[in-house]
């Protein structure tokens, strides 16, 4: 009965895992995975490279590899020039490693945010004594991230109708693209600041921002959950004299 609850939550939204085991964990677990994956991002290159390649191993078990492949490819200039910047300015080695770091984060948290529902992660958030508002507040946002990619396309398509932004992409256009940045950056802001006032009114409207509104369900923790929590503590315990 609560995994039919469970997944009655669970909102459309393209980037979420369908198939991931992951899905009917507690959402407390998979937010301790990432604070694991926080802590390992301060080892040496190394000892880095050997846990980046265990969470490479443990995605690849919860079916989410494909996710977060297409997670780093999002990414891939940020990673690229970052790589290039510290590489000239700094070490070859200082480049490796700050790149292996943010990688780890990226698909750490996309992990986790894409195997929980904004109404599991204001649950844990208030468990774990976080103001009712901000949870709230928290969730909202958390909700709205899947349509952001749609819109921002429709804004890049609109400007390129009205000529503002040049229809192709790469190396070769990327000043340009950084020059028209703003032109795709204010109508973003001001649709999403619209976006979250509506959504809040509606939930508000509803009593969804009350501490007192009633749960679907409530955190509990089942056997799978221990066993993960139990592995995930045993890898903090091995990460800790690795440092």
């Amino acid at each position: 009965m609560k995994k039919k609850k469970r997944q009655s939550l669970l909102a459309h939204n393209s980037g979420f895992s369908e198939r991931s085991p992951l899905r009917d964990f507690d959402p407390r677990i998979k937010l301790f995975l990432c604070l694991v994956a926080s802590l390992a991002v301060m080892l040496p290159f190394r000892n880095l490279l050997a846990f980046f390649t265990i969470f490479i191993a443990f995605l690849t078990w919860a079916r989410l590899l494909g996710q977060a492949l297409r997670q780093l490819w999002k990414i891939k200039w940020i990673l690229i020039v970052l790589f290039i910047a510290d590489w000239l300015l700094v070490s070859l080695d200082l480049a490796s490693i700050v790149t292996l770091r943010l990688s780890l984060m990226a698909i750490a948290f996309n992990m986790f945010f894409s195997t929980t529902t904004p109404a599991e992660m204001r649950i844990a958030l208030v468990w774990m004594k976080v103001p009712y508002r901000y949870a709230f507040s928290i969730s909202l946002a958390f909700h709205s991230i899947g349509s952001m990619n749609h819109e921002w396309r429709t804004i890049i398509e609109a400007q390129r109708s009205r000529g503002a932004v040049p229809s192709r992409s790469g190396l070769k256009n990327m000043v340009s693209s950084v020059r028209n940045l703003v032109s795709l950056t204010v109508p973003a802001i001001v649709l999403s600041t619209r976006r979250a006032w509506a959504m809040t009114e509606a939930a508000c409207a509803r009593g969804f921002d009350s501490p007192d509104r009633s749960e679907y369900y409530t955190l509990d923790m089942k056997p799978p959950d221990w066993y993960l929590l139990c592995v995930a503590i045993i890898v903090m315990g091995i990460i800790s004299p690795w440092r």
